[in-house]
């Protein structure tokens, strides 16, 4: 039987830990602990139930061993041909408050300029720009900030819409503690864990790299 709740996982966000779950697809394993590897939905799926012993005239079955345990997966939601068109319809755009995950593509002394991917709990169907101004970035202290080290291309960050911007571009910011960066590689090419609101630690080479890290909720 296979269980989905109204979650949506981003890459590198903690499932579990593996003496819970088993690893599906769309899932990976670091240090003991289950981790989305795909922007999707999360799917438990619980084991066939142990049928319990058999009796046969004087001899007794036991029952198999114990059953397994659940496997967690991550999907990319598919739709039909009459959902999209529903799809269509009823698009969804950010919208001023709205909080979004988005893609860090490129950045300047000035600003980050990153790709929207997710609006509240919605998938996009399409990439909506946006602008990480550098006043935007943290609410305090806001003339030390420099965008290289809050952002790097490749870094995916919770922000909140403040400004519906110029034709081109939506306006976000990471003020508040909640937003930030909360996925991160490494110059080295690895995925990084938190140390505080301003660091992020590479567990292969242990050098620490600057960002704005998000605090978890």
């Amino acid at each position: 039987m296979t269980t989905s709740a109204p979650t949506l996982a981003i890459p590198g966000q903690l499932l579990g830990h593996a003496s819970k779950y088993q690893p599906g697809p769309g899932t990976h394993i670091h240090e003991s602990n289950l981790y989305a590897s795909l922007l999707g939905t999360i799917h438990v799926t619980q084991p066939a139930k142990a049928p319990g012993p058999v009796k046969r005239l004087t001899k007794i079955t036991p029952a198999p061993a114990p059953a397994e345990l659940p496997t967690i997966s991550v999907t990319v939601p598919t739709r039909s041909a009459g959902a999209e068109h529903q799809q269509k319809k009823r698009e969804v755009l950010p919208e001023v408050g709205n909080v979004v995950l988005c893609r860090v593509i490129r950045i300047t002394p000035r600003q980050a300029v990153v790709a929207i991917l997710v609006c509240g709990d919605t998938v996009l169907d399409a990439e909506w720009q946006g602008l990480i101004r550098v006043q935007d970035v943290r609410a305090t202290e806001k003339d030390r900030v420099k965008i290289y080290e809050s952002f790097r291309p490749g870094d995916i960050v919770r922000a909140e819409v403040i400004s519906l911007g110029d034709q081109a571009n939506y306006y976000l910011s990471t003020a508040r503690n909640e937003l930030g960066v909360i996925l991160a590689t490494s110059e080295a090419g690895n995925a990084m864990h938190p140390v505080n609101w301003k660091e992020y630690r590479d567990p292969e080479t242990g050098l620490l790299e600057l960002r704005k890290v998000a605090k978890p909720y």
